[in-house]
């Protein structure tokens, strides 16, 4: 076959292709458009999740009839004062996206310049069909109509329309939370479903546009290395959710989709979120335009870095030292759902005969036979049995102000696995196992940038019987085990060898550990780097050498859980992301007996 020129109309075409995908693709761009504009006010509406319209309004510098005609041009642009592409500061330039928008849809442009007059041109499918003075107010307002219409081959592979919606709302929220000073409004088929006022604070706009719940519940990231700016909202680990789509990433004000991002959040969060658990995060960097080439995608989501390890180690180093700087912070609220289920429940009256309340016996739970049938006389109100699961001791001394602490003074443990602890503002609820859970882990990282974990050897060698690949990869990280006090040999195929355990633990739940271990290496081993791994080891011991719930715990062994863990970094939640402690403050507290 001869090689043959394309008609303008299917290059038209084929260019719509690269740059318009779906209405989202479309709205983007005009977006984009308005925003290099200079709008601060930006109103959208869309019918039918823009399948069937687009309208885009601003108050931007708006255009002439002239500029208007460039405009639907292809290869024009305003955004590229001179020939360095390597240096645009604009969110596009690549001059095709009104015209290969025009190419595919029914496109009418209605704009004015400050101190100028109204122009519309409309565009049908690539025809000129209308063009002349319009009436509106200084800005610009584009219109799409039946995008893919004449192109039953795209229409026809587009998703339903409440798909193609909720792209569209992601693409403004994106571009929304970059631009915090920008109004924005978006109207779907009638009904106002977004709006955010301009000039609000950055973690403001965040907060709005995700969850409002983070305003109280997130960190500020800030870092600057070598020319480049780090800076951004994170949540506290606490604070999760269960898909990854609130993580947003924006480079020099474009917001885009970059793997890169996906590992450096899995390094910031290490032992601090489970693996099925996701931060919301918005992370904006500002990067010298030579050190990052924003062109080489089309549609512009994605970009390369000249230095992609400075950016992936500048995100991790930012939400690490955030993070850190909270301290034992988490989510403070309680939940919504268990304060609701807790409600005063009605007491029967005393049977006739049974002896008051104030005279009845004392029964240690030690006593308590449930089967046991009582006496007439000893016969006792039902509320009182069976005995309650908390305890505390006689106070050897005076106990201390809460208010010199800001986890409080423990007055008690609830069902051997709750510390109770009175603060200033409130009543503080610890898991002990939670909390020796995160501490056991601090004090092996500490001890790993020192000399090493002490280990302990066993008075007698354990063996663990394992499968014979879960054997082959702990032999094959034998000696990075080894650092963390943890001794172990193969013992046959299917088996290895427990000879050392690290002294930190204590009595570890040594064939726990180990399964647990090999497990972890199963499922991420190749995937990790070496500090990652060592992490995910860590965590792993940590957690079978902490305090279990279920132990009862002196007064004396809870404030010093307590203290230590005031001063620890990320002690506000456990290895997996779940909070260490709640806080039921006065005012909660007031509410459940209706005082407030």
């Amino acid at each position: 076959m001869s090689i043959r020129r394309l008609p303008e109309h299917l290059v038209n075409r084929i260019a719509a292709g690269e740059v318009v995908e779906r209405p989202a693709s479309a709205l983007k761009e005009i977006v984009e458009n308005a925003l290099d504009a200079g709008a601060t006010r930006i109103a959208i509406r869309l019918s039918n999740g823009g399948l069937d319209r687009i309208e885009v309004s601003d108050n931007g510098c708006g255009m002439d009839s002239v500029d208007m005609a460039l405009a639907l041009e292809r290869h024009a642009t305003s955004k590229l004062p001179d020939d360095a592409i390597e240096n645009v500061a604009t969110l596009g330039f690549r001059g095709e996206a009104l015209p290969s928008i025009a190419s595919v849809a029914r496109l009418s442009i209605d704009s004015r310049p400050r101190n100028g007059e109204g122009w519309n041109r409309t565009v049908d499918n690539g025809r000129i069909v209308a063009e002349g003075p319009a009436a509106l107010p200084p800005g610009t307002r584009v219109t799409v109509e039946q995008l893919f219409g004449k192109v039953p081959a795209r229409r026809k592979f587009l998703r339903s329309p409440k798909a193609e919606y909720a792209a569209c709302l992601d693409i403004i929220r994106r571009l929304a939370m970059a631009h915090p000073p920008v109004a924005f409004s978006v109207e779907h088929d009638g009904r106002r479903v977004l709006g955010v006022q301009g000039g609000e604070a950055r973690e403001e706009r965040v907060a709005a546009l995700t969850d409002r719940q983070l305003a109280d519940n997130h960190v500020i990231v800030s870092l600057e290395r070598d020319g480049v700016q780090l800076s951004g909202v994170a949540s506290l680990p606490t604070y999760n959710r269960g898909v990854g789509d609130h993580q947003y990433l924006f480079v020099n004000g474009r917001p885009v989709r970059d793997r890169l991002l996906i590992g450096a959040l899995r390094g910031a969060y290490a032992d601090m979120l489970a693996r099925d658990r996701h931060p919301v995060v918005a992370l904006f960097l500002d990067v010298p335009p030579l050190e990052v080439d924003v062109n080489v995608h089309p549609a512009k989501t994605e970009v390369r870095f000249r230095d992609p390890a400075l950016i992936r180690g500048m995100i991790v180093s930012g939400l690490r030292r955030a993070l850190d700087a909270e301290g034992f912070r988490a989510v403070q609220h309680a939940d919504p759902a268990a304060l609701s289920a807790w409600k005063p429940e009605p007491i029967s009256p005393t049977p006739i005969g049974a002896m008051p309340i104030f005279e009845a016996p004392s029964l240690s739970p030690a006593s308590y036979n449930p089967l046991a049938q009582p006496s007439f006389a000893d016969r006792r109100p039902s509320f009182l049995t069976p005995p309650p699961q908390a305890r505390a001791e006689p106070a050897a001394a005076p106990a201390p102000e809460g208010t010199s602490f800001p986890l409080g003074v423990a007055r008690g443990q609830v069902a051997r696995t709750y510390i109770v602890a009175e603060a200033e503002d409130g009543l503080v609820i610890v898991d002990q196992h939670a909390a020796h859970e995160r501490l056991t882990l601090e004090r092996m990282r500490r001890a790993m940038e020192g000399q090493g974990v002490a280990s302990q050897a066993l008075l007698l060698p354990e063996v663990v019987e394992l499968e014979e690949p879960a054997c082959d990869r702990l032999e094959a990280r034998a000696a990075e085990l080894k650092e963390f006090g943890l001794d172990l040999e193969r013992f046959g195929p299917s088996a290895m060898l427990v000879r050392a355990v690290p002294a930190m633990l204590g009595q570890a739940d040594v064939q726990g550990m180990v399964n647990d271990l090999a497990d972890d290496l199963a499922a991420y081993d190749s995937a990790l780097s070496l500090k990652e791994r060592l992490d995910l080891v860590a965590a792993t011991m940590a957690c079978h050498g902490s305090v279990r719930a279920g132990r009862v715990l002196s007064v004396a062994e809870m404030n010093a859980l307590l203290r230590e863990m005031e001063v620890t970094p990320r002690s506000g939640q456990c290895n997996h992301g779940r909070p260490t402690w709640v806080k039921l403050g006065h005012g909660d507290i007031e509410k459940l007996f209706g005082r407030k």
